[in-house]
């Protein structure tokens, strides 16, 4: 084991009786990129608690840069923003401007509120971003697990974003990791809870509405995750291929759901070529 893994391998059960997420733990004691640095904290973009953003940007300074607002985990029912720090600088430090928002969770609400929330985060973005060196009208939509959901969701379905007035082609690429894009029937527990009053369940899912004007795709998932089959990662990208869109698919071996978002941070950036994958595929749309 690697001196920094057996580090927080130590260090995560003394933690344990704190009221801290292992995540959090994870991401207060990993090192971080050198190439990316917080910018602003906690603004507004609606006017709930947890309508609030993170914007990292590369420590040397940009002006136009590409932009990805990256969309966390948890179920729809757990998260924060505070926890993904280590992606936030990550995705700095390899140039581009990176936005962390938090969104409201189940079970104060359901679907598809999580979505309202994302699309009125990336208007703030459409709106503000150049304050920060980042380009508008480039925008990468990425997430994990329920995250890569929204996401998707955003690219895909085009009426989310249309509401709140974000124009049709300023997102240029989806970044998926780990992401349910084709989960009907709905499983009991979770996905009924938050999908199953939704009148339409088939539009609830991301794979309805790919197609030949989605954005191109990067997606990503582990042969050993059991937790979203890989079987949605594979769906969608056969898709979005049948459809004439460009897509990257990658099955990492030996990767299971946590670990798509882990491979992003030092520690466990050797796990998979991940991050080195994701932003060679982003750097030849830009």
């Amino acid at each position: 084991m690697q001196p920094t893994r057996r580090l927080l391998a130590l260090a995560v059960p003394a933690f344990a009786a704190t009221a801290c997420s292992p995540l959090q733990i994870f991401d207060a004691l990993a090192p971080r990129d050198e190439g990316g640095r917080l910018a602003i904290q906690d603004v507004a973009y609606g006017g709930h608690p947890r309508q609030r953003l993170d914007v990292y940007v590369p420590s040397a300074g940009v002006t136009n840069a590409p932009v990805v607002v990256f969309f966390y985990g948890g179920s729809w029912k757990d998260g924060a923003k505070a926890e993904y720090a280590f992606v936030g600088q990550a995705l700095a430090a390899q140039g581009f401007v990176t936005v962390l928002p938090d969104y409201r969770l189940y079970p104060e609400i359901r679907f598809p509120d999580f979505l309202d929330d994302s699309a009125n985060a990336v208007r703030w973005v459409a709106d503000h971003i150049a304050t920060y060196g980042g380009d508008p009208r480039r925008l990468v939509l990425m997430g994990h697990s329920a995250g890569a959901y929204n996401a998707a969701m955003l690219a895909l379905d085009r009426r989310y974003l249309a509401r709140v007035g974000v124009k049709r082609g300023s997102v240029r690429a989806l970044v998926g990791l780990s992401g349910p894009y084709d989960f009907l029937p709905l499983d009991a527990g979770t996905a009924q809870e938050v999908f199953g009053d939704a009148p339409d369940l088939r539009a609830t899912q991301p794979i309805t509405f790919a197609g030949t004007r989605s954005p191109p795709a990067f997606l990503t998932t582990g042969d050993r995750d059991d937790t979203v089959r890989p079987k949605n990662t594979t769906a969608l990208a056969a898709k979005l291929r049948a459809s004439g869109v460009g897509v990257v698919e990658r099955v990492y071996p030996g990767l299971d759901h946590k670990d798509t978002l882990l491979s992003l941070s030092r520690p466990f950036r050797g796990d998979a070529p991940e991050l080195a994958e994701l932003t060679a595929f982003l750097r030849a749309l830009f």
